[in-house]
């Protein structure tokens, strides 16, 4: 019996601390948080923290991977099912559907973080830490591949380089949105009053999400007048911008493919911070 105890009162502690970790990283981002505020709000101290997890580090890491293998692996099923159902006529909305999908599920699930969920996400894929990318990269990074190699396939006019961009400023702007400690107030602001779940939020960035990825690549015409707008706010740059909207729009400037590291890397970068090679 004494055991069981133990046992039990042992995984209530590390919950605790998993959990202030997890609470802290959302207000914080990994480098402003520190094991006293971590142990301090667990309630613990740091020899719990070093007999649990041995390091800050190996802490963050455990944090991280309690919420997004689960969620990874069910956006990777999902992924799956819409590939066997679909094959070649698989479309740009479902591999978002595959994305937000299993988040949303996830957030309405009080044991694996209910609606702090979907801040978590936000700012794993936004924290500034080479420390955070590194970890989502070394983990994750096949399910990037996956999600990359299916967007490609949905959208299949687009170079691998264009198509990187878009994805990593897409999801870039809907982490930042999921990121914010004032998106609720911002929802009342835009909404008039008018109440907008989960759901209905990630619709809407979806739709964004979808027409950016599905636009057209600027032609020469295009080109040009941004060109003009940026001669027009500032003319020491008119000569070189002009010179970049001589390219076809097949022919982006060399800087978007310096090397080829575009291609999926950013994206990966702004889904988990992962690169390909």
């Amino acid at each position: 019996m004494a055991g069981r105890t133990t046992g039990r009162h042992a995984g209530d502690t590390k919950s605790r601390i998993l959990d202030a970790a997890e609470a802290l990283f959302i207000d914080c981002g990994y480098e402003a948080m520190s094991l006293r505020q971590i142990t301090s709000r667990a309630e613990v101290n740091l020899a719990a923290v070093n007999y649990h997890f041995g390091s800050k580090e190996s802490l963050i890491h455990a944090m991280l991977s309690r919420r997004l293998d689960r969620l990874n692996q069910e956006r990777v099923k999902l992924l799956e099912r819409f590939d066997r159902m679909l094959g070649e006529r698989l479309t740009c909305e479902h591999v978002l559907g595959a994305m937000f999908i299993p988040a949303l599920r996830l957030s309405r699930d009080p044991r694996v973080g209910g609606k702090a969920f979907l801040r978590l996400l936000g700012r794993a894929y936004t924290d500034p830490s080479a420390f955070i990318r590194d970890f989502l990269s070394a983990h994750y990074a096949s399910v990037a591949v996956r999600f990359f190699d299916a967007f490609q396939r949905a959208l299949p006019h687009l170079p691998r380089e264009e198509l990187g961009w878009r994805l990593h400023f897409a999801i870039g702007a809907l982490s930042g949105v999921l990121a914010g400690a004032d998106t609720d107030s911002l929802i009342a602001e835009f909404s008039q009053g008018k109440s907008m779940n989960d759901l209905q939020l990630i619709a809407r960035l979806a739709s964004l999400m979808v027409a950016a990825l599905k636009a057209p690549l600027p032609d020469a015409s295009q080109l040009a007048m941004f060109a003009a707008v940026l001669g027009d706010a500032d003319d020491t740059g008119a000569d070189s911008a002009l010179d970049g909207s001589t390219h076809s729009a097949g022919d982006a400037p060399s800087e978007a493919h310096s090397g080829g590291t575009i291609e999926a890397c950013s994206f990966q970068q702004a889904l988990h911070g992962a690169s390909q090679t």
